[in-house]
């Protein structure tokens, strides 16, 4: 019988990798990703890194997290580190998506986040939230 993973959604995870180590992701990794700027190290753990970007990759045919890194260091400035959190390989494109805007709804408005993100919600949160609504 198979060994039972750990975590549902994450099978694998690196955090605050340099950001040319983008390089060394292995190809086609399907998951989400975060980039960060003013990565503070203390004691051989990291103190403070500020989030500018979470996004997602390896939805469809050609490419995966490791694509969208490098097409964010050539275009995107202002990011010195990325995280990145590989999903099992039963988890759905929609079910990436539907991560991707709950972490984008809780830090939407954070003053200490600083998201470049253009997309900063989803229909489908807005129509649950409309569909939803606290009775009072």
């Amino acid at each position: 019988m198979p060994q039972q993973a750990p975590l549902r959604l994450v099978k694998r995870w690196q955090r605050y990798r340099p950001r040319n180590d983008y390089n060394k992701v292995p190809p086609d990794t399907r998951g989400f990703y975060v980039l960060y700027d003013n990565v503070q190290p203390k004691a051989g753990r990291v103190k403070q890194a500020d989030v500018t970007y979470i996004g997602i990759s390896g939805l469809g045919k050609g490419g995966g997290i490791r694509s969208r890194l490098r097409r964010h260091n050539q275009r995107k400035p202002g990011w010195t580190h990325f995280s990145f959190f590989e999903v099992h390989d039963n988890i759905t494109g929609d079910e990436i998506r539907e991560l991707e805007a709950l972490l984008l709804q809780i830090f939407q408005h954070d003053s200490r986040v600083g998201l470049s993100n253009v997309q900063t919600g989803s229909r489908k949160f807005r129509q649950v939230r409309k569909r939803e609504q606290w009775k009072a």
